[in-house]
């Protein structure tokens, strides 16, 4: 259901959250999330234009999030590179269709129940899982997170 843009932004996301404040460098969250690079860079860009990501160049610079991860659902992070299209109208352009027929109609209220779902979720609480499995990505949390490496 989610678009292969979606799973790797949420893959980013949950790996610089997991590291709030600390710069991470593409090569790394490419690394841990297994995100090709380039594609990770587009969508760390599409990330950062809308604001939910910010960049630091130079030494010790990369990427990271402008938010608390507690004010970040996954809806936020899905809306930014590959939004939910709901059914506004007829997709068949029929006239005589003047709302959603049944079949449409329960189309779009899946998306609605999906878009809800997604809001109802911060990236706080998929990290914070009593789960020992870490969300999304092969980051971990203290000691055992691999050294940061630089921004290029």
């Amino acid at each position: 259901m989610l678009s292969k843009t979606a799973e790797y932004a949420l893959r980013a996301v949950a790996c610089m959250g997991q590291q709030a404040g600390t710069p991470l460098s593409a090569d790394f969250v490419a690394e841990q999330t297994k995100v090709p690079r380039r594609y990770l860079t587009r969508v760390l860009q599409d990330l950062g234009a809308a604001g939910l990501v910010r960049s630091r160049p130079g030494p010790g610079g990369g990427y990271e999030l402008s938010r608390p991860t507690d004010q970040v659902t996954i809806l936020d992070v899905v809306v930014i590179v590959s939004p939910i299209e709901r059914i506004r109208s007829c997709p068949l352009g029929l006239t005589s269709h003047t709302s959603l027929c049944p079949l449409h109609r329960e189309l779009d209220q899946a998306y609605a129940a999906t878009e809800k779902a997604f809001a109802s979720v911060t990236i706080r609480q998929l990290l914070e899982s009593t789960s020992p499995i870490t969300p999304l990505s092969e980051c971990t949390f203290g000691s055992g997170l691999p050294a940061r490496k630089a921004a290029e």
